[in-house]
């Protein structure tokens, strides 16, 4: 019922969690699953690969290693996918270059990386979650350093479906970011960039240029940092040995991407779902969580707790109670496609680089 951060949820549950003995003998930190297969059975065999143990693969610091399991849930979520700043899909000109001052996600830019950001001059590029709450940060750290400039650009130009439900959202937290974004807006202490997509980045001693396209002209600026939060996208490259089906535009379970397509549905209008559209080809394999999504931005950690507790009913063999789905999720958001209103040429850009 509460609202815990990142480091709470690992202090107070995951930790606690993983010191039970039944736990804790099977837990495998600091390892990275590199691939998963059937054993004896490459994809393509037939013959007894239902009766087959999984093999997952994995490395530490110790080495290699693998073992077996009767089922596989793969709740890796997409964290180490982040998504490149090119509006196609790809990294724009000079991105790897620019890497040393690009961040992806959301850095902590009043702790541990406040130096790079304090009295810089910051792009962020994003239209998101993550990205109100970069800005909404650059703006403490801007309190405590004046000379921060915060520029904030968006791929869309529409204001509203950012700034989301406000007070009506019916998760209060998430209405306060938007009501905060808002407020900062008409306050001028964010440079809204409009209909902003990157063309090329090109490191000049100090500084990164950029040259754009705002809202569909021409247009430059230099600065210091970038923060790029425009999502994340699922990793299966270890899962090439498994039977899986992906629908071909988000990614995720065919019969779940009709439910979550961001062009069709938002947070609210996501229907709860389990088992029966989470299920795989390869039997005793699921995807859950944020990675089930595939690269569908609507996803809620309430959703995945559903998701699990019935993947896990049927693993244990009480598949009434894994149908048995019961979730009703909030409307409105970020996330909502609702009440969206398009924003002028001449208000794409709140302050002038």
């Amino acid at each position: 019922q509460g609202l815990p951060t990142g480091g709470e949820i690992v202090r107070d549950y995951l930790a606690p969690l993983g010191r039970l003995p039944a736990i804790a003998a099977n837990l495998k930190l600091g390892a990275e699953v590199t691939a998963i297969t059937r054993q004896g059975h490459d994809k393509v065999a037939n013959e007894g690969r239902k009766d087959a143990p999984f093999v997952i693969r994995y490395r530490d610091g110790g080495g290699e290693h693998r073992f077996l399991a009767r089922a596989v849930i793969d709740a890796s979520g997409t964290w180490w996918r982040p998504n490149p700043i090119g509006i196609d899909g790809l990294p724009v000109a000079g991105e790897g270059k620019a890497s040393a001052r690009i961040a992806y996600g959301i850095p902590d830019v009043v702790g541990k990386a406040r130096e790079d950001y304090a009295g810089k001059r910051i792009l962020v590029i994003g239209g998101g979650h993550s990205a109100i709450n970069v800005a909404l940060a650059l703006m403490e750290l801007q309190d405590g350093a004046p000379g921060t400039e915060i520029f904030w650009a968006l791929r869309h130009a529409n204001i509203e479906r950012l700034l989301g439900g406000g007070l009506n959202d019916q998760l209060p937290e998430r209405g306060a970011l938007g009501l905060a974004a808002r407020q900062a807006m008409a306050d001028g202490r964010l440079n809204m960039l409009a209909g902003f997509a990157v063309d090329r980045i090109e490191t000049q001693g100090e500084k990164l240029a950029v040259d754009a396209h705002l809202a569909g002209k021409p247009f430059s600026m230099a600065v210091d940092r970038i923060v790029v939060t425009t999502g994340f996208r699922p990793d299966l490259s270890f899962l090439d040995e498994i039977r899986i089906a992906l629908d071909p535009v988000v990614e995720a379970p065919p019969a779940l991407a009709p439910l979550i397509d961001p062009n069709f549905h938002s947070c609210g209008t996501v229907p709860a779902h389990g088992i029966a559209e989470l299920a795989q080809p390869e039997p005793g394999f699921t995807i859950v969580g944020s990675k089930s999504y595939g690269r569908a931005p609507t996803f809620l950690m309430a959703t995945g707790y559903e998701q699990v507790r019935s993947v896990v009913a049927d693993i244990a063999g009480d598949h009434a109670a894994a149908r048995e789905v019961r979730l009703v999720l909030p409307e409105t958001g970020v996330c909502s496609a609702v009440g969206v209103a398009t924003v002028s040429e001449s208000a794409g850009c709140c302050g002038g680089p």
